[in-house]
């Protein structure tokens, strides 16, 4: 038995190290950021980066219209916001504040637009979100390269 608790101590502190925290977190940021960035890509004109297309208009003036904003500017924050923020968290770079943003930005998606994904989708966005702005990016991000190279 003895053995046995022994071989599991040495397990869990392997998985519970700073390396397999950083490859989770490195997971959590590309899942995160996958969301939004398809989203993003469906909302602009085709060979365009940040141009919202006829369709993304249409949606927030109708669709979305319960959204406390005028339907063109929120038609282009969300489309900056989706195109953005999902690099920077591929990146690793503003990790806590990109995905701080992308964390309101599902609020206002759960209470203006779809109330009734709280738990099919927005519970694992709000999930990956908090545990990226209490965790930070981990060891295979920018933010800590940028932080070695400050520190010098």
């Amino acid at each position: 038995m003895q053995q046995a608790l022994a071989i599991w101590q040495r397990s869990t502190a392997l998985v519970s190290g700073r390396i397999a925290e950083s490859v989770a977190l490195l997971f959590v940021r590309l899942a995160l950021a996958g969301v939004f960035w398809r989203s993003g890509r469906s909302k602009v004109v085709d060979g365009t980066w940040l141009q919202p297309s006829d369709t993304t208009y249409y949606l927030f003036e109708t669709d979305y219209s319960a959204v406390p904003l005028p339907a063109e500017l929120a038609a282009h924050m969300a489309t900056f916001a989706e195109t953005l923020f999902p690099i920077l968290l591929m990146l690793g770079l503003a990790t806590r504040l990109s995905a701080l943003a992308l964390l309101g930005m599902t609020m206002v998606i759960q209470v203006f637009v779809f109330p009734e994904a709280w738990w099919s989708v927005h519970l694992l966005w709000v999930a990956m979100a908090l545990t990226l702005v209490s965790r930070g990016g981990g060891l295979f991000a920018l933010d800590t390269v940028g932080m070695r190279i400050v520190a010098r």
